[in-house]
């Protein structure tokens, strides 16, 4: 009945984020909206959730604290292959950290240019959290 729809992102420069998010993440632009032509809305080739800018005055963040000192994104994106992922985000200059080994997920950290925080993750076949998995859980 319900499917994530969209996620929304805080950005300080929308025309310079819009190219950013094209360029690095292959998003696909689809239309900017109203709030003053402060929103642009993207979708990418896989997957359903719709990705929206919203520029903002000032930077918001984009993460929370678990634990003190612990902090997690609101959002990541899936990949099928992380280190592919990762080498071509450093190729374009994008900050990003190394690679981490969760036993079922890997993921790594990247910044966009208002310093916003989110991690790329990819699930190993097994995993819970695989595709696969997931696709045999909605029937």
């Amino acid at each position: 009945m319900f499917k994530v729809g969209s996620i929304f992102i805080p950005v300080t420069n929308l025309e310079e984020s819009m190219k950013w998010y094209q360029e690095n993440l292959g998003a696909i632009f689809v239309d900017k909206w109203d709030f003053g032509e402060r929103g642009a809305g993207f979708v990418f080739k896989k997957g359903d959730a719709q990705l929206g800018l919203i520029e903002v005055e000032n930077p918001q963040p984009t993460e929370f604290e678990v634990v003190k000192g612990k902090k997690n994104s609101y959002y990541n994106f899936l990949v099928t292959d992380i280190h592919e992922a990762h080498q071509d985000l450093y190729k374009k200059g994008v900050v990003v950290s190394k690679i981490d080994d969760f036993g079922g997920m890997y993921a790594f950290e990247f910044l966009d240019p208002d310093g916003n925080p989110f991690s790329i993750v990819n699930e190993v076949e097994g995993s819970k959290f695989h595709e696969t998995n997931l696709e045999k859980l909605k029937k």
